[in-house]
């Protein structure tokens, strides 16, 4: 017990030197193990914690904490419905167990499975009354489902989520967004970047919610030069654009506007850093954060080959961390030497497989010319991962380079579904992908939608001209991609 106060308190070398009595009392305890897992997973031994997780199932084989601790190490490796037996295994031992509910439940909504996860997110209201995470994981699939005013009326029942849970937290400024008040979803997302300033899906968010707000002045102040980095994503660089634009400000609205343009290139950078690589060096790289400071400051300095020295020396340091073996990749991915950044990967993923290594490892065999390599990697990352946009999106232009049509126009409506529902440049695909099947009808509604969406984006008035011409008003279709 003491070493699992001292681990939640940040106390790893306590609650290390606690455990370590504990188990020298009993070696055979498959709780104790789970907690010894635990222990290592936060401490960056992501092998090690594999192996205590083993080790409590192979002790406690119905035991449903051991159950449910190596559901969250699938999860983490193989996406939500792979954890679901290890989840259902343990429920069929402790069914009120109110820790494993909520990891089934949340993994049931993450696998697309509503229904399944209201029952279970009732059953978790019945049993810990007083537990708020029934409230935000019904809020959830109420506005996925686009039931705004529900959503909201499930999360204001507790009104401390937001503050005690960053997912309620982004939840609650989605909801504010989708029901007018970008302002207030500003806010939100503001505070919430601030805890979290690598999360790039919060970045996005908030951009978003201060262009609809109208305040671009902030917005380019704080993410203008962000925008302009190798590794940016297209929406957040089309947002800080239209905000330059809005200013007024062309020339500096312009590049941005072309590099987001640029909507079918895959090839994904390695994240840079802020940290100025001097700074950087002068560290030792002891922990975690600034090993990447360091190797991502040498990255961004081009100083390609000290880059996989540092990355490659804190791989040793922590064989069996995810975090170093992909750290590791990105240097030698970097250098033009993708072989052996998908070793590396590969091996990370086989512990933890978040999108941003996919994305990397589709870099790497995008460098290698493997597409279908590639095409198996963004599909198996779907099946782990189905609401992802991204992974959607990117599969279907794979699947239309291999001349799959009817995959890909599936694989769109998936990412549309999945959230990008107000992306032009998705329904503008749409549109290209409905022309490619000879359905012009199909074609113009898709088209018409993106160009309503954003009047000024450039692939959304080329598929709207594109439809237009193939309905036979060749002058209007001019009239749209005329200076």
């Amino acid at each position: 017990m003491l070493g699992v106060l001292e681990m939640r308190a940040g106390n790893l070398a306590a609650a290390g030197a606690a455990l370590d009595r504990a188990l020298r009392a009993d070696q055979d305890d498959p709780e104790l193990w789970v907690d010894i897992g635990r222990l290592r997973y936060l401490g960056g031994e992501h092998t090690m914690a594999i192996e205590a997780a083993d080790r409590a199932i192979a002790l406690g084989p119905r035991n449903p904490e051991a159950l449910q601790f190596r559901g969250q190490l699938v999860r983490d490796a193989y996406g939500m419905p792979a954890a679901l037996p290890w989840f259902e295994s343990a429920l069929e031992v402790a069914p009120d167990n109110p820790e494993v509910l909520a990891d089934y439940a949340a993994s049931l909504g993450e696998s697309g499975r509503a229904g399944d996860m209201l029952a279970a997110a009732r059953r978790m209201a019945e049993v810990a009354p007083d537990d708020p995470r029934p409230y935000f994981l019904q809020a959830a699939i109420a506005a996925r489902a686009g039931d705004f005013e529900l959503a909201q009326s499930l999360l204001s029942r507790r009104s401390d989520l937001d503050r005690t849970s960053p997912a309620a937290a982004l939840l609650s400024g989605v909801i504010d967004l989708q029901r007018g008040n970008p302002a207030s979803a500003a806010q939100r997302f503001d505070r919430l970047l601030a805890s979290q300033p690598d999360n790039r899906r919060v970045r996005q968010l908030l951009v978003h919610a201060l262009h609809l707000s109208g305040n671009d002045r902030e917005l380019v102040y704080r993410f203008g030069k962000a925008a302009m980095l190798p590794d940016a994503d297209p929406y957040f660089v089309e947002i800080v654009g239209r905000a330059y634009e809005s200013l007024g400000q062309r020339d500096e609205a312009a590049p941005l506007l072309e590099k987001a343009a640029r909507f079918r290139d895959p090839h994904t950078a390695p994240m840079a850093t802020s940290v100025p690589v001097e700074i950087a060096g002068a560290r030792d790289a002891a922990s975690g954060v600034d090993a990447v400071a360091l190797v991502r400051g040498l990255i961004a300095s081009q100083r390609l080959q000290e880059a996989i020295v540092a990355g490659e020396a804190f791989r040793t340091r922590f064989p069996g961390s995810s975090d170093a073996l992909g750290l590791a990749g990105d240097a030698f991915l970097a250098a033009g030497r993708p072989g052996e950044a998908l070793r590396r990967y590969r091996a990370a993923a086989g512990i933890r497989r978040p999108w941003p290594l996919t994305r990397r490892m589709f870099a790497a065999h995008a460098a290698r010319e493997d597409t279908r390599a590639a095409y198996a990697l963004l599909a198996g990352h779907l099946r782990g991962e189905p609401r992802n946009r991204e992974a959607a999106t990117m599969l279907a232009l794979l699947a239309l380079e291999f001349g799959r049509q009817e995959e890909g126009a599936a694989m769109l409506d998936r990412a549309l579904a999945s959230g990008g529902e107000r992306d032009p440049r998705l329904w503008a695909l749409k549109a290209e992908v409905a022309l490619l099947q000879d359905d012009i009808a199909g074609a113009r509604d898709a088209a018409e939608h993106a160009y309503r969406l954003s009047r000024s984006n450039r692939q959304a008035r080329h598929a709207l001209a594109g439809a237009l011409t193939a309905s036979g008003e060749v002058a209007a279709a001019r009239a749209l991609t005329s200076p």
